[in-house]
C-alpha cells in the first residue's frame, strides 16, 4: 500500500511539473521579450515649456551645512514627464512617465522610483507599464523592475535600463530608457 501511495505521489508530482513546464514554455513562445526604446524629459525648471513636468513637493532641511546637492534625504518629487521617440523635445510624443520619487539615501544620490509609463500614441496607445526601482543617480546605468502593466502589457514582467542622456540634478533633462518586457 505504501509503495502504491509513493508511486501515486510521484506520478502527481511529475504531472504537475510537466504541466507547469509546458505552460511556461507556451507562455514564453506566445510572449517573447520585447525591447522598447524611448526618452523621458524630466523638466524641473520649465525649460521646455511654460511649466515644469516634475516638481519637488516635499523639501527636507539639509542634514549638513556642507551639503550642496539640490536634493536631500527625504525629498519627494512627482513626475508627469514626456516620453518621446528621440532625445529632442520636438521628437514624436509617445506618452507620459507619471509617478513619484523619494530620496532614500542619507548623503547619497539614491531614489526609490515608482513610475507608470503611459502610452498615449503609437501602437501601444491606451496601455501602460509599471516600473519600480532603486535609482542610484551617481551610477551611469541603472536597472529597475517591470512590475506589471495594463492593456497590451497586462501581466508584464521584465526590466528597464535607464541612463542620463543630458541631465542635471538641479534642472532635470533627458533620460534614455530601454525597457525589456514580456
Amino acid at each position: 500500500m505504501a509503495s502504491s501511495l509513493t508511486a501515486l505521489h510521484s506520478f502527481c508530482l511529475f504531472s504537475t511539473l510537466f504541466a507547469f513546464t509546458t505552460t511556461a514554455t507556451q507562455c514564453a513562445l506566445e510572449n517573447p521579450m520585447m525591447h522598447l526604446h524611448f526618452y523621458m524629459h524630466d523638466d524641473f525648471t520649465g525649460y521646455t515649456g511654460p511649466k515644469p513636468t516634475a516638481m519637488r513637493i516635499v523639501t527636507m532641511p539639509k542634514m549638513s551645512i556642507n551639503d550642496t546637492s539640490p536634493r536631500t534625504f527625504g525629498d519627494v518629487a512627482v513626475l508627469n514627464n514626456l516620453l518621446t521617440k528621440g532625445p529632442s523635445h520636438d521628437s514624436e510624443l509617445l506618452g507620459r512617465a507619471q509617478g513619484f520619487s523619494v530620496r532614500v539615501s542619507d548623503g547619497g544620490l539614491v531614489n526609490d522610483l515608482s513610475l507608470h509609463l503611459v502610452f498615449e500614441h503609437g501602437p501601444f496607445a491606451g496601455s501602460s507599464i509599471y516600473i519600480h526601482g532603486r535609482i542610484p543617480l551617481d551610477k551611469p546605468v541603472r536597472e529597475s523592475v517591470v512590475v506589471g502593466g495594463t492593456g497590451h502589457f497586462r501581466f508584464a514582467r521584465g526590466y528597464m535600463i535607464s541612463k542620463n542622456y543630458d541631465y542635471s540634478l538641479a534642472t532635470g533633462g533627458v533620460v534614455e530608457f530601454n525597457v525589456y518586457v514580456m
